[in-house]
């Protein structure tokens, strides 16, 4: 099968964050990477410089993608407490198990080590947090700061299922918001 002449950087990186998350950031290299989307490695360095770059630009597309997707369901979700638990249940996504969960910790580690990737998730931290927030516009009592308090809760919901992931993790991380709201509304209510 001859080798393909040009493939779009998108579709790079999507088969460079495919063997991020099957083998770990550690796995991907520019060989590694050219027998998974057919270019030539050297045609891969010239794109992309180092592997350092590589993973920055695979994991930059990746967080595109998550903030296309935090203002889709911004936008579909209502300005309700149970809007708020639609729009974290919607960004929970179906990780196919806890195989594939603890394989996308491995890229977390990538995420943390590079500065430029750390505030890329610190502004989706606060974009997020505002959406949050906007679903607690009319709620009485809303405590300042609920939307990155819920959004806490979300991770640690994640966290937790991951121990112990017997039921589906959209499942768990409903329930857990839920009550999550269900205490803040008792103890004003």
């Amino acid at each position: 099968m001859p080798r393909p002449k040009t493939m779009s950087d998108e579709d790079v990186l999507d088969a460079a964050l495919e063997i991020m998350r099957k083998q770990g950031p550690d796995a991907l290299t520019f060989a590694a990477l050219s027998a998974g989307c057919g270019l030539s490695a050297s045609t891969l360095v010239q794109r992309f410089d180092s592997k350092a770059r590589l993973i920055q630009a695979a994991l930059l597309q990746a967080w595109d993608r998550l903030d296309r997707l935090t203002l889709a369901l911004a936008e579909n979700t209502p300005k309700t407490p149970e809007g708020a638990v639609a729009l974290l249940v919607g960004l929970s996504g179906d990780y196919g198990g806890i195989e594939s969960y603890a394989d996308d910790l491995m890229i977390l580690r990538e995420d943390l080590r590079d500065p430029a990737l750390r505030a890329r998730g610190a502004r989706w931290r606060d974009v997020l947090s505002e959406a949050i927030e906007a679903r607690f516009a009319d709620a009485p009592h809303a405590p300042a700061g609920i939307g990155l308090m819920m959004a806490a809760q979300w991770q640690g919901a994640l966290l937790w299922w991951s121990f112990d992931p017997r039921m589906p993790v959209q499942d768990y991380v409903r329930e857990s918001l839920d009550r999550f709201i269900a205490a803040f509304t008792e103890s004003t209510g």
